[in-house]
């Protein structure tokens, strides 16, 4: 353990990437530092890593503190301890799919810190584990030598949801990997005592971790002696605090640690701290309680530790692959701005939820968190957009999303003939509360569709039908309510929830339509040829009624029965995703046309009752395109709405395309629904889909470096 340790402190100079890769100058309404799953979720909403303290994605205070001392001089480059007014002055900033990088000047010391999180499909076992590695390469920029002192904390705050909350503290003596490891937790420890929307987690305990030589140091203290001892004498105090428990925010205990090097004229000094979580357990299932996948994995905490931080040389080289080849092919599909679009949502859409150990043990689910939403889990049209990341990077966890609603909907605790929202609220997973299982409030068609969709999606990524025949009785069902329902919808609500109830709704139909093509696809699939039959007439028979019924001059509308209206028709993507063959192209030329005749200066509106939009339906809609100029047109007002929004959040998905102002919902999986352009390219999809780490792989020597 100690020699790989060795080998990454000697290979600065080789793995500086990623800062410089990215032309032109790209501001994201937030910064992506940590994250991992909806509590261990760290962001910094400022344009300066130095400018405010970094925060939760719910915008709580959730301190990192970095600073560094240059031939004894001290400057701050993370968190805003105004005892260090002097900065380490940023020069640039850089997000990619898997790292993000930042590159300070701190007298004449270049210093590049990069955050990176495991998160590789083709290692599935270490993309589920709750770690991200801080990397520091420090830089002599007048070729002579300097001392340096590198300084990290966390805040115990991370680790509760109020700050009033009691913490206890202690170093872990059996330390694994020939690490130094810190860790601070809630005294109580109510595991999964409670659920709701703006919450962060109070049970499981976060961890600091440095290599165990000389050149590192590490304390548990107040932050205010932490940071003030380093400040003055570049060292931490000499025992931990003892004064526990106590609460978060009274003397505002801190995991430290320090880090000497000397940038000298040759090749860049380097040094890694780690973060990392261990909730315990991750969610609850019909009252049971479930274990993060990667502890299923691994066995216990301080396995995966020994495993992860041991094969961090490899981890960079294969986050610094997969970042470059994301870029790359996300480039030829869409431009240099969809790049950077596609790169920030990498992260943020699998950090969305959480993978466990389904109530077998035998399989992963993932369960997303309806961020700013409702709270809610497992909710079937959240799945739904952000399906284009999952079925393009880990077909394990499209399944793993459904999964869930599979087994609800077939519990019998299910009463309604249609698929159900949601199975819960995040992340106590006990039965949908969406609405309390009132009709009004569910969405029928829209479940329906989105499943069956998602199924067939799934099973092209795959190359298996055998996820459709595991669930093909409530499969049938669902086509049969689409079949009698879907043409001309009631009035009910679809995943637009927010525009409220709209009968006739065109663009439902449209996603009716499309799954009743797929299920007709997936009957083929399990040599049910007169099902198959019987299903794709009726849908092509669906969808030339569809287009006399909603056909308005020079677009489609927004209801059958109302002239004049517009909307956009995402659900039409389905169509040469999967190669149902159900639509004339025409329909998709004459909508993506009309688009680009309404747009605003952020983007396409969602339909003409008001000027917000959804960022994934926008790709989608987008997408309908067929020249590459008129895609990147409709896609860019999206990526001056990231590089402009006066609104610091992660990656909304409903924000005003006049102002550029967030409407609401933040830090959620839909935006995984960005990468669907990606599946308009049969080859592409396939490349990723076959690289998508099956459960178990982790450090197996099979990635994308080595095929």
């Amino acid at each position: 353990m100690k020699k790989r340790w060795l080998i990454v402190l000697a290979m600065g100079a080789g793995m500086a990437a990623g800062g410089g890769a990215w032309g032109a100058e790209f501001r994201p309404p937030a910064t992506p530092l940590v994250t991992v799953d909806p509590y261990f979720s760290i962001w910094s909403f400022s344009d300066k890593l130095y400018e405010s303290w970094p925060v939760h994605w719910t915008g709580k205070t959730q301190p990192l503190c970095g600073l560094i001392r240059v031939d004894g001089k001290p400057y701050r480059f993370m968190g805003k301890e105004e005892r260090c007014a002097e900065v380490a002055e940023q020069k640039a900033l850089a997000v990619d799919a898997t790292q993000t990088h930042y590159t300070f000047q701190a007298g004449a010391v270049e210093l590049k810190v990069t955050f990176v999180t495991p998160m590789l499909p083709a290692r599935f076992n270490w993309m589920t584990c709750p770690v991200t590695f801080l990397s520091f390469e420090a830089r002599s920029s007048d070729n002579q030598a300097h001392e340096v002192r590198l300084y990290v904390d966390a805040g115990a705050e991370i680790a509760v949801n109020e700050p009033t909350q009691e913490v206890v503290w202690e170093r872990v003596k059996a330390a694994p990997g020939e690490m130094r490891w810190l860790k601070v937790g809630t005294k109580e420890q109510a595991i999964l005592a409670k659920d709701g929307d703006d919450l962060r987690i109070d049970w499981g305990y976060l961890y600091l971790g440095v290599p165990a030589g000389a050149a590192y140091q590490a304390a548990v203290a107040g932050a205010s002696e932490a940071r003030g001892t380093f400040l003055k004498t570049g060292k931490l105090p000499g025992q931990d605090d003892a004064r526990m428990p106590r609460a978060a925010n009274d003397a505002a205990p801190v995991l430290a640690c320090t880090a000497g090097l000397t940038a000298g004229p040759g090749a860049a000094a380097e040094a890694t701290v780690v973060l990392a979580y261990d909730d315990l357990y991750s969610i609850e299932y019909m009252q049971q309680k479930l274990r993060p996948w990667w502890f299923a994995a691994y066995g216990s905490f301080e396995k995966m530790a020994e495993e992860v931080v041991g094969s961090l040389a490899a981890i960079r080289a294969e986050c610094e692959q997969l970042d470059r080849e994301v870029r790359e092919d996300a480039r030829r599909a869409g431009g240099e701005k969809y790049a950077q679009i596609a790169a920030l949502a990498y992260r943020q859409t699998l950090a969305s939820g959480k993978v466990v150990a389904a109530p077998d043990g035998k399989e992963p689910w993932f369960f997303t968190k309806e961020c700013f939403s409702n709270g809610c889990t497992g909710t079937v049209d959240v799945a739904y957009p952000g399906s284009p990341y999952f079925a393009l990077f880990s077909p394990a966890l499209l399944y793993g999303m459904m999964a869930p609603v599979f087994d609800y909907a077939e519990s019998g605790k299910w009463p309604h003939p249609f698929a159900p929202h949601d199975v819960g609220r995040y992340p106590r997973a006990n039965g949908q509360v969406y609405g309390r299982m009132q009709l009004e409030k569910q969405m029928p068609v829209e479940e329906c569709g989105n499943m069956i969709l998602m199924t067939a999606a799934l099973v092209r990524a795959s190359g298996s039908a055998e996820y459709a025949k595991r669930h093909w009785k409530v499969l049938t069902q669902w086509a049969e309510y689409l079949a009698e329902k879907g043409l001309d919808p009631e009035n009910q609500l679809c995943t637009d929830d927010f525009t409220g109830h709209l009968a006739h709704n065109a663009n439902l139909s449209l996603k009716a339509i499309n799954a009743l093509g797929a299920y007709a696809q997936l009957c083929g699939e399990l040599g049910e040829a007169g099902a198959a039959e019987k299903y794709q007439a009726l849908a092509k028979e669906m969808a030339g009624k569809w287009a006399q019924m909603a056909g308005d001059g020079d677009h489609y509308r927004l209801t059958f029965d109302k002239a004049g209206t517009w909307s956009m028709k995402y659900n039409l993507v389905w169509d040469r995703v999967l190669g149902l063959g159900l639509f004339d192209p025409q329909i998709a030329s004459k909508e993506a046309a009309y688009y680009l005749k309404r747009q605003n200066k952020y983007g396409l509106p969602l339909d003409n009752r008001a000027d917000f939009t959804k960022s994934d339906w926008l790709v989608w809609s987008a997408c309908l395109a067929e020249a590459p100029q008129d895609f990147q047109k409709l896609v860019e007002p999206l990526y001056a709405f990231l590089n402009e929004s006066p609104s610091r959040a992660p990656f909304s998905d409903w924000y005003w395309t006049s102002t550029a102002e967030v409407r609401g919902f933040r830090a959620r999986t839909v935006v995984g629904g960005v990468f669907l352009r990606f599946l308009y390219d049969r080859g592409l999809w396939q490349k990723w889909a076959g690289r998508g780490g099956k459960p178990g792989s982790g450090a197996a020597p099979a990635g994308p470096a080595a095929r």
